[in-house]
């Protein structure tokens, strides 16, 4: 594997919303496309792609806001899982989160998602029990 990890170009636009797709992470209710131009304007250097050759195999967006650093959009290409893409991307938004003094980090994972809490409890994160609520703001 020639995996190559760096920080989201525009023209990868289209084959990271069909990444998304593929994985099941979009949602009628978030404009992929507002996403994507929303994180360019906010550290956009925490916006990671995984690439091997040409092909977009995965994605990472990461952010710190001074009190906890966030992971949205982990995805993985679901032919080219167990490869350790996911792992990588996170290792590597860990680090750039890091060298910004981010104590540490957390994710949301969707409650039917079930088949991805192992994947994230071998990389050391660990459930708890809050009420997660959220308001929208601007509609897609």
């Amino acid at each position: 594997m020639t995996l190559d990890i760096r920080a989201f170009e525009l023209a990868d636009t289209e084959p990271v919303i069909s990444l998304w797709q593929e994985t099941g992470l979009t949602r009628p209710w978030n404009n992929p496309h507002q996403d994507i131009a929303r994180k360019l304007r906010v550290q956009p250097e925490l916006f990671l792609v995984a690439v091997d050759g040409s092909e977009i195999v995965g994605s990472v967006m990461a952010g710190y806001d001074g009190h906890r650093g966030w992971l949205y959009y982990l995805a993985s290409s679901p032919e080219r899982r167990g490869e350790g893409i996911g792992r990588r991307l996170v290792e590597r938004a860990e680090e750039f989160l890091i060298d910004l003094g981010c104590p540490k980090v957390q994710l949301m994972v969707r409650t039917e998602n079930v088949e991805v809490h192992d994947f994230y409890s071998s990389l050391g994160f660990e459930p708890f029990e809050v009420w997660t609520t959220g308001k929208r703001l601007i509609a897609d």
